[in-house]
């Protein structure tokens, strides 16, 4: 059967909840190759792959939501698609033709797409049903005009009752009217463009008045049930909830003739038992009381969705805890000792901030701005026993703070935040964390140790809190969930490899998880550090680069050099957030036990 399409687009402003609906290709009209080198204070966050591909952001939504893996060809930018058209003219594929903006590149767009599509996202293996594609910015844009016609296009190459498309659009409310002129604006620039929306996905404060929605439906020529609020909601976890309850899945299964897909019936007790186990975590989560109070270090906290997937993973956690998240976003020049004497109030105020905190987080980062901070957080996590999770970048924070203060190795740093020139940088003693050999300083874009990797945990990590969280982790049902050892949604598998959902009693698992880093631990230094009471329970395959530390005689001070926030569900949380926010809230035992005794929940959203 003919792969089947759902095209989400967005007017009036961008970034107002398409990616929300689901997708699993998403379209970026910038010039950019990848997120790689995009700054993220004004992009948001860079998504890291299973293939190392380093992507936008909306396609950590898409995993975590759909509960699938993409790789890096699910994300298509202008300058990708430019490239790679540019490629097949220097190798003669269009045989001397005047190569054109059309039929070519859209055309090489619809070729993308269509192949895409057929790569299987899930442990069965199948060739997906439905391609869910969100088309980035706003439509009307210049740079967009490309990929419209393409799928303008690819809509008549779908056939009938294949392609399905949802422009999302802005309900403002002005004096406490709302406002229908901007979406029928919208909707006239879509159709202009040979678009022609089969629902309305209306972003709205409230929900839309029947007057609204009756005005909608009339002059943008679509039937009342096809305008379809989302409005605002405690959570985005809701927002399933609330498109099934307007009618979305009749709509979709009408329109698409879903009813003729063969679908086996495992797979449907799957759906069901998920989609129940999903509303009863909602519900319960809005019922909890108790808060846990989490104090987020970093570098680029003006903008929260350079943190987007550390935030949800944080979410994930405290829903387990049973706790309402509460994240403190503290800049980490704040605590340094400049700011002290250049702005006061704001140093004792992250002061404050930071020792009233339940847990201490210190995400990844670049750059040697505000990494004295990140240090003297570690240090007060470390003497104060307060919960610390340091992630990559906060791993090595977490090494260079343990070095000076612990090991009394004086001026230990990290080779990226040594300046001067090149002679003053090789003379610069005690670099505890060093540049990767292997990893090419030039050029600068994808030159990272990127993507899936294995960790094994060693034999002296018995007595790890986070070890023992992986060894228990409850084994997936409903099968959804890969059972290769290199999957990351399979993330334990025997010190011999072999894979298993629950690793023998005693026996050194190994996980797999996401990494993005071009700095390691000087293994010149381990040690120094362990004689001096700092276990590395975790190292890569050959046993040389540090990947997990932990301190024993602590809550929990756990440092990983991978990012779990990549892998983290709504329904299956990252281990290591999930230990971390567990210490915070006082419940880390309960946890701990909880994990063992589960009979497993549904496949991890």
């Amino acid at each position: 059967m003919a792969t089947k399409y759902v095209l989400v687009s967005g007017g009036v402003i961008s970034g107002i909840g398409k990616g929300v609906i689901v997708t699993s290709i998403k379209i970026d009209p910038y010039m950019n190759i990848d997120a790689g080198l995009m700054n993220p204070l004004e992009h948001g966050e860079c998504f890291v792959l299973d293939d190392g591909g380093e992507v936008d952001l909306d396609l950590g939504n898409y995993e975590r939501y759909l509960n699938i893996t993409l790789g890096r060809d699910n994300n298509i930018t202008t300058g990708k698609i430019y490239q790679h058209v540019i490629d097949l003219e220097r190798k003669g594929h269009y045989l001397g033709k005047t190569v054109q903006i059309v039929p070519h590149l859209t055309d090489a767009l619809q070729d993308w797409i269509q192949n895409v599509a057929q790569v299987p996202v899930d442990s069965t293996g199948e060739r997906p049903d439905i391609c869910i594609i969100e088309l980035g910015g706003t439509v009307g844009d210049i740079e967009s005009a490309p990929f419209i016609e393409a799928l303008r296009c690819l809509r008549r190459r779908a056939g009938p009752n294949n392609f399905f498309h949802c422009h999302v659009s802005l309900i403002p409310v002005i004096n406490g009217e709302q406002k229908t002129k901007p979406t029928q604006a919208s909707i006239r620039d879509v159709r202009s463009a040979g678009l022609s929306p089969d629902i309305i996905g209306c972003r709205c404060e409230e929900r839309l008045g029947p007057s609204t929605t009756d005005k909608l439906a009339q002059y943008c020529q679509v039937e009342p049930n096809q305008v379809v609020a989302v409005h605002d909601v405690p959570s985005t976890y809701h927002v399933p909830q609330l498109l099934e309850t307007q009618g979305l899945i009749p709509l979709l299964r009408e329109v698409l003739r879903l009813d003729a897909l063969t679908i086996s019936p495992s797979l449907i007790r799957s759906g069901a038992k998920t989609w129940e186990t999903w509303k009863d975590l909602v519900t319960t989560n809005d019922r909890a009381y108790e808060t846990v109070k989490i104090c987020l270090v970093g570098k680029y906290t003006t903008l929260q969705d350079s943190y987007l997937s550390v935030r949800k993973s944080l979410e994930h956690a405290a829903m387990r805890c049973a706790r309402k998240l509460e994240i403190t976003w503290l800049n980490s020049s704040d605590l340094e000792i400049e700011t002290e004497e250049k702005s006061p109030p704001a140093f004792y105020k992250a002061w404050h901030e930071l020792s009233t905190a339940s847990g201490i987080l210190v995400p990844g980062g670049f750059g040697d701005r505000g990494t004295e901070g990140m240090v003297a957080a570690a240090k007060w996590a470390r003497e104060k026993m307060i919960p610390y999770l340091g992630i990559c970048l906060g791993m090595q924070i977490a090494v260079i703070e343990f070095c000076r203060n612990v090991c009394g190795i004086h001026g230990a740093q990290s080779a990226e935040f040594i300046k001067g020139d090149a002679a003053a940088a090789a003379a610069a003693a005690n670099k505890v964390i060093i540049h990767m050999a292997e990893i090419s300083k030039v050029p600068m874009g994808a030159s990272q140790r990127l993507g899936l990797k294995n960790t094994v945990f060693q034999e002296n990590s018995a007595f790890s809190k986070l070890r023992k969280l992986y060894e228990t982790e409850a084994p997936y049902v409903g099968g959804n969930r890969p059972t290769s050892a290199s999957d990351p949604t399979n993330r334990t598998a025997t010190a011999d490899g072999e894979p298993t959902s629950r690793p023998s009693p005693g026996r050194p698992p190994i996980i797999s998880e996401r990494h993005r880093h071009r700095y390691e631990v000087n293994p010149a230094y381990i040690d120094t550090m362990a004689s001096h009471g700092l276990d590395f329970i975790g190292k890569d395959e050959s046993g040389q680069r540090m990947e997990i530390l932990e301190l024993r005689q602590h809550p929990w001070f756990v440092g990983v050099q991978y990012h779990p926030e990549y892998l983290s569900r709504v329904l299956r949380p990252s281990m290591p957030y999930l230990g971390f926010v567990a210490a915070a809230a006082g419940c880390l035992e309960e946890v701990m036990g909880e994990e063992g005794r589960e009979g497993g929940l549904v496949n991890g959203v």
